[in-house]
């Protein structure tokens, strides 16, 4: 028989309040009056104000009467009942846009509160865009390889006869032989771009200084296509070493800048870079175990105009692109390297401009190389 552990009896007795406190969901007890009278640490920090101030104010003071929260909490008075929605949308000054799972219930032998519990699925929803972003870059990189072998040989071929027919051609001729030979350098070169995706030689990282690839990455952008931008920048500068590869980083904060800089206005252009270390941040990726710890945050933000709403769920998929002469293939290949470095990319966006964060992991291995 297999030994149990021994039970080894706390000091002092664990208080229910104690217990709500700890908890990641903001949990709140409202009376029929929907009143506060109970509101836990995540509940303070979801509606912005302390304990002491939410207790006696009136739930419609932080959240809409014709909301789906007062209603299902309606419904657990009517019914002396809990009930539960997901996917619940929150959209308030104090609040913030969330979406939300939303658990109420009647307290045991009360029927004059009920307690409900506000659990953030945004993170959860994003986490899930972050997969479908993974599926993407997969069928691109299936699509890399094809295209190399399938179709650049052919195209060398047809760019020969071209030429040998240019040599024979005469008067009208001869624009629609070099016509045949630009577009097969075209589509070439469209090739070349996309066998990066197929790319499947392992990383190599050593320990990156993110705050020396951002000013690298923000020297280039000064002195060409963000000469007229201005720049503002907000590091941590206690932050550790990314586990990552430089070169390839640099890629990536070039390409979201440059989609930045081609977004902002002409004049009072702002793009604002900033650093930050969230250590609550956890992945768990598909065939692994563990969760990756994503707790160093890069964020870039600028001021303009958004991305289209019909684009929003497809960002990062090849081929999808506003500009008139874009590939589509910018925002996909930052998805890969992102994807490479086991890291997670999301962004937020609305008519006043765009924000993308690229959730990176920090070296823990005291023996790996860095800058």
């Amino acid at each position: 028989m297999a030994e149990t552990s021994p039970i080894v009896a706390l000091e002092h007795p664990i208080r229910a309040d104690e217990i709500l406190s700890a908890l990641g969901a903001s949990t709140f007890v409202v009376d029929q009056a929907f009143r506060f009278r109970y509101a836990n640490g995540a509940a303070e920090q979801l509606f912005q104000s302390s304990s002491a101030t939410l207790i006696g104010q009136s739930l419609a003071d932080f959240l809409p009467t014709d909301g789906p929260v007062q209603a299902l909490i309606e419904q657990v008075f009517r019914e002396q009942a809990p009930v539960s929605e997901y996917g619940v949308s929150l959209n308030t000054p104090k609040t913030g846009t969330r979406v939300m799972a939303v658990h109420a219930a009647p307290l045991i032998e009360r029927s004059d509160a009920v307690v409900v519990s506000l659990q953030e699925q945004t993170r959860a929803l994003k986490i899930g865009q972050q997969l479908e972003n993974r599926h993407s870059v997969r069928s691109v990189t299936a699509m890399a390889a094809l295209l190399a072998h399938e179709v650049k040989n052919p195209l060398s071929g047809i760019r020969g006869a071209a030429q040998l027919l240019e040599q024979n051609a005469a008067g009208d001729d001869i624009p629609l032989t070099q016509l045949i030979r630009d577009e097969a350098d075209r589509i070439v070169a469209l090739v070349d771009r996309m066998e990066v995706f197929s790319d499947d030689r392992p990383l190599e990282r050593k320990g990156v200084n993110i705050h020396r690839v951002l000013e690298h990455v923000r020297r280039i952008a000064e002195h060409g296509f963000g000469s007229r931008v201005r720049f503002i920048e907000k590091y941590d500068p206690s932050l550790p070493h990314v586990y990552g590869n430089r070169d390839q980083l640099i890629q990536v904060f070039l390409n979201l800048i440059k989609n930045s800089v081609e977004a902002i206005p002409k004049s009072d252009g702002e793009i604002t870079i900033s650093t930050a270390y969230q250590p609550g941040v956890r992945v768990k990726i598909p065939g692994q175990s563990n969760r990756l710890q994503l707790p160093l945050v890069v964020s870039i933000t600028d001021n303009g105009v958004g991305i289209p709403e019909d684009l929003s769920s497809h960002l990062f998929d090849p081929f999808v692109t506003t500009k008139l002469n874009g590939s589509g293939l910018g925002l996909a290949l930052v998805a890969k390297i992102v994807s490479d470095h086991g890291g997670v990319i999301e962004f937020e966006t609305a008519s006043q401009g765009t924000t993308f964060k690229i959730m990176l992991p920090i070296l823990t291995d005291p023996e790996v190389p860095h800058d």
